[in-house]
């Protein structure tokens, strides 16, 4: 069986891939990869600016900064610094920064300005000021300015070695699983005691006395004793109160009972006798003597 060749050309396309991503030049290293593909060599047209890739290899973040780098780093004494030498390493470094940025450069133009006034009044002659007193080293203001940086950069760079939150360690977030069994609490006799004292002594702070009105008669005790002496003659007067001794009645009802019979004596309706001094004292109805 033949087949035609248009036929041939489909199924060859089909078994064979249709590109070769292996590259040409395997001895070499790739320089980078452009749309999947390795790149050996840079192409001729390519323009890189010249400020594309900049490395800093020593940072400083000001002119004190510098300043203060170029003392420590030749071990010279802050309070007797060599303005000369200082001055033109200073120099030097700016003047590698004003290549690269102007705008930069600024700054530390400024610091040079002022060391090289400083370097200048220590080649003039001193003079002594009208009152015969030494006049103030042109590094002083300077030196103050670098020991007052110094103690400032050092606070900083202690505060920074301090453990941060993020960078020297993490939080982590635990899930305790803690069974709390709740135990009855032990209670002694004392402490039953001293609760129960406690008690007794709030309730007699809170303790009142209610006083009730007792509703007592004087006619309704008159009534009564005129029933007692009606079946009588005479009758003791200890005997007249008997009966509410008896019946367990308090004093305010004798009192009562007491007036009762004063009202009737007042009335005229009851008589109170006596034989002799310190004889039994008697009542009666006055209206059963007339009678009789």
């Amino acid at each position: 069986m033949s087949l035609s060749q248009d036929a041939a050309a489909e199924l060859n396309a089909l078994v064979e891939p249709r590109f070769d991503s292996t590259p040409d030049v395997l001895d070499s290293v790739a320089l980078a990869r452009l749309y999947g593909e390795p790149l050996f060599a840079l192409p001729q047209d390519l323009y890189i600016p010249p400020d594309a890739l900049e490395v800093f290899l020593e940072t400083f973040e000001g002119p004190l900064d510098l300043l203060l780098y170029l003392i420590r780093k030749q071990n010279f004494n802050v309070l007797d610094i060599p303005m000369a030498e200082v001055t033109r390493q200073y120099l030097s470094y700016v003047e590698q920064i004003r290549e690269h940025n102007l705008e930069l450069a600024g700054e530390y133009l400024l610091m040079a300005a002022m060391l090289i006034e400083i370097k200048s009044r220590m080649l003039l002659p001193v003079k002594k000021s009208d009152t015969d007193q030494e006049v103030d080293d042109p590094r002083a203001e300077l030196v103050r300015r670098l020991l007052e940086y110094e103690q400032m950069k050092l606070a900083a760079q202690k505060l920074d070695a301090l453990p941060q939150l993020g960078r020297d360690f993490h939080r982590t977030h635990a899930l305790a699983d803690i069974i709390v069994e709740q135990t009855l609490p032990e209670i002694s006799a004392d402490d039953l005691r001293m609760a129960w004292q406690d008690i007794m002594r709030r309730a007699r702070l809170n303790a009142n006395h209610r006083i009730t009105r007792e509703q007592l008669s004087v006619r309704d005790h008159m009534s009564q004793i005129l029933r007692q002496l009606n079946d009588v003659r005479f009758m003791e007067f200890t005997d007249l109160f008997l009966d509410r001794i008896h019946e367990g009645d308090g004093p305010a009802i004798i009192v009562v009972h007491f007036l009762a019979m004063l009202e009737l004596a007042r009335e005229s309706l009851l008589e109170i006798t006596q034989a002799e001094p310190y004889a039994p004292i008697y009542v009666r109805l006055s209206y059963l003597r007339a009678a009789a």
